[in-house]
Order: C-alpha cells, then structure tokens, then sequence
C-alpha cells in the first residue's frame, strides 16, 4: 500500500486476485442498485401527477420482492465459489508452524530441523531508513514462491489474529487449538501484515513480514539458517 491509495493493495495470490474480482463484482451490482435507486427518487420528486384511487400496486409488490432474491443469487454463486476455493487443499511442498504470543510471533519450519526462531517489531530508534515504520520485524519468514505452502496456527496466551492482506489470509490464533490454511505467492518481494484481533494493549504492534523469493534462494536460506543454528 502507498499513501492515499484508496483501491486494494496488488495481489501476492490467486485467492487474493479472486477476492479482488468479488470485490469488483460486488460493487458494480451496488452501483447499478444505487443508480436505479437514485433515479427513482427523482422520478417521483419530478413528478406532480397524484391519484387518490391507487391503494395496492400488486405487480411492482412483486417486482420488488423478486428482483432482491435474484440479484442475491449472483452475488451468493461466484461468493460460496470463493469460499469453497480458499478452503481449498493442495498438496503442500512444506509446513510452517505459527505461534503467536504477547506480543510477538515465533515460527517452526516444521519440514527441517532445528528451523525456528521468534519474529520481533524492529523498534523505531534501530530501524533501516528504507523500511516501514511498525510493519518491520528483525526475523523475516522467508517463503518460496509459486509452491503451495500449508501452514499450522495457534497462540500461547490469548487470542491472535495472523493477517496478510497481499495473501488473502486471515486465520485465527487459538490457544489450544490448531488451524489450518494454505496458500501460494506468485511473486517475489516483501508482504507485510499484522495481528488482526484486538488481543491486548499492545496487539497493533504485532507485525508480519514475508520475504517471497526463489526456490534456489530459498534452500540456500535454509541451508545458512541449519548452519548457524549448528554454531548455537
């Protein structure tokens, strides 16, 4: 996102870019409600004919009845095909585990060995001129791109909320429980998100960064973070 932008942030996902066409979709069947609304109004404001014999108008009663169910069936269709698809399973090529605490986020990539660490908000004093004010963290979770990827959420303590808008993803982080969603980046670059639940005083500064790189980048981060992990 940049500033006064008033649309959706680009797309990182293919459920993103469906969630951005329902959106669009949605919104050009309010438009055309609001129009005809709208025109309506002035119809009626215009015009100065009056009857005192008119007491029921059974077939705009039955209009008006009719034409709400059948506009909320094209928006309920392509809305439970989103649904279903976000829900959607594939076979994943790895796992990341999220914990999410007070008030920070750690995270295990379950798939390899003593790959875990614990993801901080950079304070401001210590922050990089050319990174985002409360959005940055001093461990990033580093993903490969175009490869479905499952992850496993839960907290520690209270309720959390792990939120990547680019992605499309909201899941709720439950003590005690285990949640469950996949998805896939398309492209290289950083993704930034927060704690979407109002989990305490300080769950705004809850943030998420996600670095989309290669998958040859990838090993070889994988391959550096083993070995220092190793030197521990």
């Amino acid at each position: 996102a940049t500033w006064l932008t008033l649309t959706l942030q680009d797309s990182a996902s293919p459920v993103m870019e469906q969630l951005i066409f329902f959106h669009d979709h949605a919104l050009m069947i309010m438009l055309m409600i609001i129009t005809a609304v709208f025109y309506t109004m002035i119809s009626i404001i215009q015009n100065k004919q009056t009857s005192r014999f008119i007491l029921e108008g059974q077939m705009i009663e039955t209009l008006w009845t009719i034409a709400p169910a059948i506009i909320l069936v094209f928006i309920a269709i392509p809305s439970l095909r989103l649904l279903y698809l976000m829900d959607e399973i594939h076979n994943p090529v790895m796992t990341l585990k999220t914990v999410g605490h007070q008030w920070y986020w750690s995270y295990e990539y379950s798939d390899f060995t003593k790959l875990e660490f614990d993801s901080y908000m950079v304070q401001q004093e210590d922050q990089p001129i050319n990174t985002f004010r409360l959005l940055d963290t001093d461990n990033r979770v580093v993903l490969p791109m175009n490869s479905p990827i499952r992850m496993i959420v839960t907290a520690a303590d209270v309720l959390h909320s792990w939120t990547v808008p680019g992605l499309g993803v909201k899941t709720d982080a439950t003590p005690g429980r285990l949640n469950q969603v996949s998805f896939s980046v398309n492209r290289p670059g950083l993704l930034y998100g927060q704690c979407s639940e109002i989990c305490g005083a300080n769950h705004s500064f809850m943030p998420i960064v996600i670095e989309s790189v290669s998958t040859n980048q990838f090993i070889n981060w994988v391959s550096k973070m083993s070995e220092s992990s190793d030197d521990w």
